[in-house]
């Protein structure tokens, strides 16, 4: 039994290996080799590559473009079968775009209605250049705007030199034809003494101010004349002055010597300048009042305006030269200013002034130039203004102008302390703290502990006193 045993098992044995070789028909080098299974996918693929390429040529053989069914389903069944390997070991096809060859994945697709027809490199393509008309013609019709602006520039520049030149002769005729009566009141005619001038005369302050300064006269320190000459040089000036005529002026300021006139502000002048200086100039606007009706009052021009702080004066200043002079000159003169208390325009801001301001005694006059032929017409207007000199010198006002006077200086003063009143404490309190200050730091740099001691004791008292409630202090009689 045991030998008939053996040879059933020997032969189980045998059929179980046949079966193993059959279901598995790999060779022993294939198992050893761990890219055996690669190796066979890079054949598989191979495989159904040119399986493909025979399908596809088949089929163009084949009338209709039918296809075998054998030939579509070799590389299927194959495909299927690849499924049943492990993913790790597949490789990628290197041609992942070969779908894109096979003529049955588009059926049904025509390509030729949206597909660009094939452009032929060999023919030139044909370009369409437009006619675009140029903007730069040669005819002068286009640069219209451009010959504007230089005719406007030539005009302006040519306007400039006309212009300059006029004022320059203006003014040198002015001079000259006051010249010989301007030696004969000052000892320097057109030199200040503060710079060396060769050519004395006429200063160029610009293209239409000349001014001219005299001195070496009694009864003033010195002359000086500002001739304003309209603006001819500027043509933007000149369109303006067509709407707002002006004059050629000449205004005259004289500084008077201190002490040589009584303490009065007077004007007189036309009502438009009048009107004009009252609001501009601080001593007009604090001491003087617009006299009504100055004409029957002191018989000056119609047209003219009086300002007047002691009637007494203005009557003493309008008399009958002068009042013959305003008359006959009417037309060039434009104002005559009289003050003790000269200290230029109105400021704007009078709190911010701690101090009044500086003042003297001046006499101020503007006359109109006339034209070139007419220029010794207005000689004696200068004259007059020498006379007006004397006249002031020789001048005193009665005990009740002078009251009248003093009480109106003494009420300016009142009223600028008044104004100043806030500034001027708050500056005191500056000083005060500024002066503790100092003392303070000198204290504490000095190495006296008894000396700091003693300072910070008094500044409390100080500061109790200051805080202290204000009493005040009655005398009560016992009876």
């Amino acid at each position: 039994m045991r030998p008939v045993f053996a040879f059933l098992l020997l032969g189980l044995l045998c059929a179980c290996q046949l079966n193993h070789a059959n279901v598995n028909p790999e060779s022993e080098d294939d198992i050893d080799n761990d890219f055996a299974e690669f190796d066979d996918d890079f054949v598989e693929a191979s495989y159904d590559n040119s399986a493909t390429a025979e399908n596809a040529d088949s089929s163009k053989g084949v009338p209709g473009g039918s296809v075998s069914k054998e030939n579509v389903d070799a590389p299927i069944k194959r495909t299927v079968n690849n499924d049943d390997d492990d993913d790790d070991g597949l490789v990628e096809n290197d041609d992942e775009f070969e779908h894109f060859q096979d003529e049955e994945e588009f059926e049904g697709y025509d390509a030729g209605d949206t597909m660009e027809p094939p452009i032929d490199q060999k023919t030139e393509p044909k370009l369409k250049i437009p006619n675009i008309p140029l903007h730069f013609r040669t005819h002068w019709d286009s640069y219209w705007m451009e010959m504007i602006m230089v005719a406007g520039l030539l005009a302006y520049f040519a306007n400039f030199f006309a212009g300059k030149a006029k004022n320059a002769r203006l003014a040198q005729l002015w001079f000259s034809t006051h010249k010989a009566l301007l030696d004969e009141n000052f000892a320097l005619v057109g030199d200040d003494g503060k710079v060396e001038n060769e050519n004395p005369g006429l200063i160029k302050e610009s293209e239409s101010l000349y001014t001219l300064w005299c001195s070496g006269r009694t009864c003033c320190e010195g002359m000086l004349v500002e001739l304003k000459m309209i603006k001819r040089q500027d043509l933007v000036s000149l369109v303006a002055g067509l709407m707002r005529p002006q004059l050629d002026q000449a205004h005259i300021k004289i500084e008077l010597s201190r002490g040589l006139m009584d303490a009065f502000v007077f004007a007189v002048g036309s009502k438009k300048t009048i009107t004009k200086v009252f609001k501009e100039y601080t001593d007009l606007t604090k001491f003087c009042s617009l006299v009504a009706k100055p004409e029957e009052r002191y018989n000056v021009p119609s047209g003219f305006g009086v300002l007047s702080e002691i009637p007494e004066a203005t009557s003493a200043i309008l008399e009958s030269r002068v009042i013959t002079a305003l008359n006959k000159y009417q037309s060039y003169i434009d104002y005559l200013h009289i003050s003790d208390q000269f200290s230029g325009q109105v400021q704007q801001e009078e709190g911010s002034t701690l101090k009044q301001p500086e003042t003297k005694a001046v006499l101020l006059a503007g006359f109109n130039l006339p034209k070139h032929a007419q220029m010794e017409t207005i000689k004696p207007l200068l004259l007059l203004i020498f006379y007006l000199m004397e006249r002031l010198k020789t001048y005193r006002m009665s005990k009740e102008g002078k009251a009248k006077a003093d009480k109106n200086r003494l009420r300016v003063e009142e009223e600028f302390l008044k104004s100043t009143h806030a500034a001027r404490a708050e500056a005191a309190a500056q000083r005060r703290e500024d002066k503790r200050k100092q003392e303070k730091e000198r204290v504490l740099a000095e190495d006296d502990p008894e000396k700091q001691r003693r300072w910070e004791l008094k500044e409390q008292k100080r500061q109790a006193k200051k805080n202290a409630p204000k009493m005040k202090r009655l005398a009560v009689k016992s009876l």
